[in-house]
């Protein structure tokens, strides 16, 4: 298990684990950052880690993409 920071640009991964306090982990559940899911890193652009989520494109910050356990 690693934290999405350090997936590959384009790969797609399963997230395997939501870490942090439960309010980060009901607003990732939210975006729709579930455990089993499957999540591709787009790109990063200024502390900001752009991702392909259930069919949306979402961004989220480099804490809570640590939070995201692939």
């Amino acid at each position: 298990m690693m934290p999405l920071t350090f997936a590959e640009v384009g790969e797609e991964n399963m997230i395997k684990k939501i870490g942090g306090n439960p309010e980060t982990k009901k607003f990732l559940e939210t975006l729709g950052f579930v455990p089993g899911g499957m999540v591709t890193v787009v790109n990063e652009i200024g502390g900001n880690v752009i991702v392909n989520v259930k069919d949306s494109r979402v961004a989220v910050s480099k804490e809570m993409a640590g939070k995201i356990m692939i």
